[in-house]
């Protein structure tokens, strides 16, 4: 059971430095890291460089990257302050409006941006203030906003789908094309509990439709961010090509497999990049300076999430050196549990990783052993990783919470303490219960 006991000590390590030493979650990862070489004896320096050198060759790291510089200039560009102003001003004016603009917006940056602090930050510094002065209670709109977040990992392509299918455990299982369709099914499902929670706080609230100085004409909005829409249309464009009987036709013309051709994973935020430009030239810089001030402002981001992507491969790749997935798939068949209570119980140990963690880190500690197990015990892979993932993205809704909660109580300037109730009955349980019927098959994707 060597590779339970450096699971536990790679937990350790990560818990002890984020959330007793306040330390990064980056530096978290590289200690994480360290700490399991040992675990495997003597060969310890070679699986450490072959773990390394697999995370740092994946096309996946670079993907990560893509896809952070997307969001970045999607923000820089405007684009999302228009799409925000036009999703505002179609349903801003019924009566919790600025709420139900949250949560439809959530859902789409989360298609497009994937980031829970950056959602939360994005979407509640506009919708928070409009919240309020429709007499929606600070706390709730806090919770509202972080509890939305997490749509940001429930839709493709979020690092932690990167760090599951990038695994030396899982990726044997399954390739991102497979995964693609089904985590947008599930994502939709989470949607749809995100709706009915709206419902739920505006009608338990006292909300007023919001006054009409607050939003812009729907012709207005629909003058200045019609263009907006068309970021998810582009991303269709790789998606389509790439499945289904288009496929098919294209592999047949071209004698080869378009599938394995077109790398989606690559070709989505090159798409996104060049449509955000187009759609913010005039907000863009024009001069070299311009630019290199704007990429050496970007930089920071880049470290924080590469150094953390890449080591949490590289720590996956390094338990799995150790057996862990065999191990715990072993240990958790013998307890002969139904599946619907392996279900649960890979649920909440999910779902209690990704309190301290961020969803990424939850990927790579226990987030990959939950699919494998689920697959040893029957479950197809796409449905296992798909039920994982929505369990994961409880990051900001269990106590401690993760980076969208603080980001959102400080917008809204309340103490999360006043959040965690709710967060936990709205989000965390009805989360975990949603994964659990997709590993059952209760609700398809």
């Amino acid at each position: 059971m060597i590779g339970i006991w450096a699971l536990g000590a790679y937990l350790a390590v990560i818990l002890l430095w984020t959330t007793l030493l306040k330390r990064s979650v980056g530096e978290a990862m590289i200690l994480g890291f360290l700490v399991v070489l040992p675990f495997s004896g003597a060969a310890a320096a070679q699986v450490g460089w072959e773990a390394l050198y697999t995370a740092a060759t994946d096309e996946i790291v670079y993907a990560t990257m893509a896809f952070v510089f997307m969001g970045y200039l999607l923000d820089k560009a405007g684009v999302l302050d228009k799409l925000i102003d036009l999703l505002n001003s179609l349903i801003g004016g019924v009566k919790g409006g600025p709420a139900w603009v949250s949560t439809v917006a959530s859902a789409g940056l989360g298609g497009v941006v994937h980031n829970q602090a950056a959602i939360a930050a994005t979407v509640g510094s506009v919708t928070i203030p409009w919240m309020e002065k429709s007499k929606l209670d600070k706390a709730s709109a806090a919770t509202l906003v972080a509890g939305n977040a997490g749509m940001g990992i429930t839709f493709p392509f979020s690092a932690s789908m990167f760090v599951l299918v990038g695994s030396a455990t899982v990726g044997p299982l399954l390739n991102v094309n497979e995964l693609v369709l089904p985590l947008l099914v599930g994502g939709l499902w989470c949607f749809l509990h995100r709706l009915i929670v709206t419902w739920l706080l505006v009608r338990r609230s006292g909300m007023a439709p919001l006054d009409s100085s607050h939003r812009l004409a729907v012709r207005t909005a629909f003058g200045q961010g019609w263009a907006t829409l068309l970021l998810f249309v582009v991303v269709a464009v790789p998606l389509i090509l790439t499945s289904g009987a288009i496929a098919t036709a294209l592999s047949d013309w071209t004698g080869g497999d378009i599938t394995k051709t077109v790398s989606i994973i690559v070709w989505i935020p090159v798409v996104l990049i060049i449509t955000g430009a187009l759609l913010g030239w005039k907000l863009l810089p024009r001069g070299a300076r311009d630019w290199r001030a704007l990429l050496q402002d970007s930089a920071p981001r880049f470290g924080v999430v590469g150094i953390t992507v890449l080591f949490a491969f590289a720590g996956a790749n390094a338990l799995a050196a150790t057996g862990l997935p065999k191990q715990m798939t072993a240990l958790l068949t013998q307890l002969n549990l139904p599946l619907w209570l392996l279900a649960i119980l890979i649920g909440l140990i999910v779902i209690a990783v990704a309190a301290p963690l961020s969803a990424t880190a939850t990927m790579a500690a226990v987030g990959t052993v939950g699919v494998a197990t689920l697959v040893a015990a029957g479950v197809p892979a796409t449905t296992a990783a798909v039920a994982v993932l929505v369990f994961s993205s409880c990051e900001a809704a269990v106590p401690p919470g993760g980076a969208p909660l603080y980001v959102a109580c400080g917008i809204a300037d309340v103490n999360p303490i006043t959040t965690f109730a709710r967060l936990i009955t709205h989000y965390a349980l009805p989360l975990l219960g949603i994964g659990v019927l997709i590993i059952l098959g209760v609700l398809p994707i």
